[in-house]
């Protein structure tokens, strides 16, 4: 492997990428609405409560680093994520998240 430094640096900007794509609170909401059920971009801007223009926005952006996938079903398009392992991903880090609220929680009780 004598490209290792070229394709940590290739790991390490996709991993920037897909993280700065999560920087957007209604960006997860999307990702968790369409780990439940594929979704057409209407359904989805209905279930997390933004309009269907600023949904469109969002899904392209997730499109774009890999996340989601668009597929034409007749006249509207279904969005599904492009690897499940994405939600595993991010409840894991809820669940650090929710760790780290009780701790501070915790030290408020002394």
């Amino acid at each position: 492997m004598e490209d290792t430094p070229g394709l940590e640096r290739e790991v390490t900007q996709l991993h920037a990428d897909i993280c700065s794509a999560l920087a957007d609170p209604r960006r997860i909401l999307l990702l968790y609405a369409i780990s439940e059920s594929p979704r057409n971009v209407s359904d989805l801007a209905i279930d997390i409560g933004i309009s269907q223009p600023a949904a469109s926005r969002h899904l392209k952006i997730l499109r774009e680093r890999g996340l989601v996938q668009a597929i034409r079903r007749g006249a509207s398009v279904e969005y599904n994520l492009a690897d499940h392992r994405l939600i595993d991903a991010l409840d894991l880090l809820r669940t650090v998240l929710r760790d780290r609220i009780a701790y501070r929680a915790s030290l408020l009780d002394h």
